[in-house]
């Protein structure tokens, strides 16, 4: 959830006490935000902004940005995933595969609007970049998306 997005009181999910999820709007093919046609920025809600974090939180590498080290969602999980190191560096293999798997479900087990990860699946995996397809189900309910991590 975006921190600078604010929240009312009549926004509250009261079935989890969790606010509705609200993430500004990102255009994942131009890897940029969403405008309305007054200039201002699109915001989304329930699975349409878990998408919006999933994607930044796998675009993130985990400890190298100050802001991020002590996530709002798990004081004990630093925000994002560690994917660097097995990107150009190791053999495309089966064994690799699992280790960005278990990376990858690590990083989205700190969101709690995520109920559930029912299967990560690496579709794609060169030298330069990653294809992930991923389903999970949310408090919002079931969610399926695939990703592509440079």
């Amino acid at each position: 959830m975006n921190p600078f997005i604010e929240m009312k009181s009549d926004e509250i999910n009261t079935e989890d006490t969790l606010p509705i999820l609200k993430e500004y709007a990102w255009d994942f093919l131009h890897d940029k935000f969403l405008y309305k046609t007054d200039g201002t920025i699109q915001i989304v809600q329930e699975n349409e902004a878990l998408k919006v974090w999933i994607y930044k939180a796998l675009k993130t590498e985990r400890y190298r940005h100050e802001a991020y080290l002590h996530g709002i969602y798990n004081t004990d999980s630093s925000y994002g995933v560690e994917l660097e190191r097995y990107i150009g560096a190791y053999p495309n293999n089966k064994r690799t595969a699992t280790l960005i798997e278990q990376r990858i479900r690590e990083c989205l087990s700190v969101n709690p609007y995520i109920k559930s990860i029912n299967y990560i699946k690496i579709k794609d995996m060169r030298k330069e970049y990653l294809i992930i397809e991923i389903g999970l189900v949310s408090i919002y309910g079931k969610l399926e998306f695939v990703y592509e991590v440079k």
